[in-house]
């Protein structure tokens, strides 16, 4: 399988830090990002590597020559007119005849390739797409999904203010298939998120989502570059590859996240907890997964749809991003024990393994995500959630008082 790097962009946001060198060889912790990319590759066993190069690319070219120092094997593509993020991929049609890997070259990470191309094959792929949610999500490119992570629809930054979204960012990590190659134009600029994937939806292709709490960050601007050079020297690109095991902040959602409203059912109940956007913050910078888990019996009362609860958790999502903080992933109980209302739905009114005290939501996140339960903590306001932690062996379970202010924000900074 081949890796296919892009690498011919200016930098011109980064210009102040490194004009002389293209953006794909300025040094974090004195390697270029370049070879921290091409040395992933390796690792996971990937060793045909075609470069697309463009300004300065020359030096690109002296540096890795024909890759055999670092035990692959480089092709160039050179550039001499900037076709976009996508339109050198059509040059190179002949080439890539089987899937293939895209990585942009001025992207620092570390991530479990093998584990992204078997979610690609297991779905049946014409093209996956690494996504994951991050601090800034209102100037960052968005997708909506759909069914078994299908991807339904593309949001391109800048986005309208009343946007409701969940906070899902195409990272620029691919998986691409011949089919999405030969959707390029040849000659044309053009760009993978603004033209090729929107093309290929309407086309019915089909595009998935992979979503990863690995580490993934572009340095292209000077306040980006010095974050991911202290990530590096810190460790933490490395910790966060998703073959180790990660703790988690387990947190209920009502009264503990978001406002207790009695049955909240309607988009325009919903209002975060002050300091609620800071806790999580913290969280987020701590190096731990935020994983909400709520009993959400209103789907079974027949108050609200499946679809409709997603959107008001679209909201949360978007209300959280506009403070600079993330969720890792939301599991829900729908179902409710007691039967017999006329207006019940019959199907959720079953006794489930997931509906807390139970720990089912828990031990489901624990299996997606590798959380590392023995040292990940439950936070709620009700005894069942409280139990739900114990059943499930987290570290320790923590009673919060329901909607008080900043109660969330003073526990997390005493627990970790």
């Amino acid at each position: 399988m081949k890796i296919v790097i892009i690498a011919g962009g200016k930098g011109t946001r980064i210009a102040s830090l490194a004009s002389e060198i293209p953006k794909a060889m300025i040094p974090v912790n004195s390697k270029p990002v370049l070879e921290y990319q091409i040395d992933l590759a390796k690792r996971y066993g990937y060793t045909e590597i075609v470069l697309i190069i463009g300004h300065l690319g020359e030096k690109i070219q002296d540096y890795f020559g024909d890759g055999s120092k670092w035990g692959v094997k480089i092709s160039y593509y050179i550039e001499t007119i900037p076709l976009g993020t996508a339109g050198a991929i059509a040059e190179l049609a002949d080439l890539l005849t089987d899937d293939f890997f895209v990585f942009y070259g001025d992207t620092v990470m570390d991530i479990a390739l093998d584990q992204m191309l078997d979610y690609h094959k297991s779905h049946n792929a014409d093209s996956t797409l690494f996504l994951h949610p991050n601090d800034h999500p209102y100037d960052s490119d968005l997708v909506e999904l759909g069914l078994d992570n299908k991807i339904t629809q593309f949001y391109s930054k800048p986005h309208s203010e009343d946007l409701i979204c969940r906070n899902l960012v195409n990272a620029a990590l691919y998986i691409i298939s011949p089919k999405i190659v030969s959707l390029v134009p040849k000659g044309v600029k053009s760009d993978f998120a603004n033209n090729i994937f929107p093309d290929c939806l309407e086309k019915g292709l089909n595009i998935y989502g992979y979503v990863s709490p690995e580490y993934i960050k572009d340095m292209g601007t000077p306040d980006r570059y010095e974050k991911v050079c202290s990530d590096v020297i810190s460790g933490k690109v490395e910790r966060l590859n998703r073959k180790y095991p990660r703790p988690a902040i387990f947190l209920d959602r009502d009264g503990v996240v978001t406002k207790e409203v009695d049955l909240l059912h309607n988009p325009t109940q919903l209002e975060l907890i002050d300091g609620v956007p800071e806790a999580i913050q913290y969280i987020n910078t701590k190096g731990y997964l935020v994983i909400i888990v709520t009993n959400q019996p209103v789907i079974a009362r027949n108050l609200c749809s499946i679809e409709e609860l997603n959107y008001i958790h679209k909201k949360l999502e978007t209300l959280l991003g506009k403070n600079h903080a993330y969720i890792d992933a939301i599991y829900y109980c729908p179902h409710h024990p007691d039967g017999g209302y006329p207006e019940e739905r019959k199907e959720y009114k079953i006794v489930c393994n997931c509906r807390k005290p139970k720990p089912g939501m828990l031990l489901n996140a624990a299996k997606v995500w590798n959380i590392d339960l023995a040292n990940s903590y439950m936070i709620g306001d009700r005894n069942s959630d409280i139990q739900a932690g114990k059943n499930a062996g987290v570290k320790q379970s923590v009673l919060i008082e329901c909607n008080q202010p900043r109660a969330l924000l003073n526990i997390i900074q005493n627990l970790i």
